[in-house]
């Protein structure tokens, strides 16, 4: 490993930035952000884009690799695929990739994809229109259906469809979705629900282990390994090109391997997902700070990385939405 590496007090090397754009989104979840939610940054409180790529490029000097654009819905942001060109050009950031609700992708997907963006997660937690609308708040779900196909037509390969498990809500449409997947050769994702947030901790919570084991058996699956720098645990079908992703932060954590910090559009440096720890960056780059001040504030913010979540144990830690932290 690099002496010049990010590597926290517990020995996590950092290599994995997931970076928000905007905090604006068209739809409105259940889980994520409050239907008249209104309390958005201001534009010239973003980051502007040579801010963005300035960070990127420091970061990257210490060994980051990967780099997820999201949101809110990154496609809101104006003139992205010039922010996309820009950081796959810096040394060393192998893997960009970008998490969108879809709805917006029909339109962008070819000019992303020429422009370096690698792999998509889309998401998409039902099939059903009515579901869709009362989960979401939006009859949009033929607009993302329209962006899969674009996105595949644009060359986009092994696209990924995050499913948040809903207890109660959408665990009936398990096997419809999986059948989309297959024929649709999408690596299929179910991510538990994470209480951040009013939103999130008066969603259903269900653990996703009983059906892991019960999907295992029935469709004799066995542990693989899917491209992508997060921390999905994936099965996969020996015999076809079928996959399926678990996202357990609150029945099997993976903290013990967390590679990765997040920036807010604001470019506050939130450590852990389900943790308050932040650092400011924005007042330092716009108040004059060289390379080596942001370059000693990076490495102080990573050594207090906190070493766990305690979605568990403290569920109303997390006041903020998961619409403002970023993905």
């Amino acid at each position: 490993m690099s002496t010049n590496a990010l590597v926290d007090r517990f020995g996590r090397r950092i290599d994995y930035l997931r970076l928000s754009v905007t905090d604006r989104c068209d739809l409105r979840c259940s889980y994520c952000m409050p239907q008249g939610f209104k309390d958005y940054e201001e534009p010239e409180d973003w980051l502007r884009f040579d801010e963005i790529v300035r960070l990127i490029a420091l970061f990257a000097r210490h060994g980051l690799q990967r780099v997820r654009l999201t949101g809110g819905e990154p496609l809101l942001r104006g003139r992205l695929v010039d922010l996309v060109r820009q950081i796959k050009a810096i040394p060393g950031i192998s893997d960009l990739s970008l998490s969108t609700n879809g709805t917006h992708l029909a339109r962008h997907a070819a000019s992303l994809r020429a422009a370096g963006v690698d792999r998509l997660n889309v998401s998409l937690d039902t099939l059903n229109r009515e579901r869709f609308c009362s989960i979401t708040h939006r009859d949009a779900l033929d607009d993302v259906l329209r962006g899969l196909r674009d996105a595949r037509a644009a060359g986009f390969t092994r696209i990924k469809i995050n499913m948040v498990w809903l207890a109660g809500g959408n665990n009936d449409e398990l096997d419809a979705m999986i059948d989309f997947c297959r024929q649709q050769h999408f690596v299929l994702r179910l991510i538990e629900t994470m209480p951040i947030g009013a939103t999130g901790r008066a969603s259903r919570y269900g653990s996703l282990q009983p059906h892991i084991a019960e999907l295992r058996q029935r469709f004799h699956l066995v542990d693989g390994v899917v491209a992508g720098g997060g921390p999905a645990r994936y099965l996969v079908d020996p015999e076809s090109d079928f996959s399926i992703g678990f996202i357990t932060p609150l029945s099997q954590h993976f903290c013990a391997s967390c590679n990765r910090v997040r920036m807010t559009v604001d470019g506050t440096l939130q450590l852990c997902l389900g943790q308050e720890d932040q650092v400011a960056f924005r007042p330092l780059l716009r108040g004059g700070a060289d390379d080596a001040e942001l370059d000693a504030v990076l490495r102080a913010a990573i050594e207090r990385k906190p070493e766990r979540h305690e979605f568990n144990e403290a569920p109303g830690k997390v006041v903020r939405f998961m619409s403002m932290t970023g993905g």
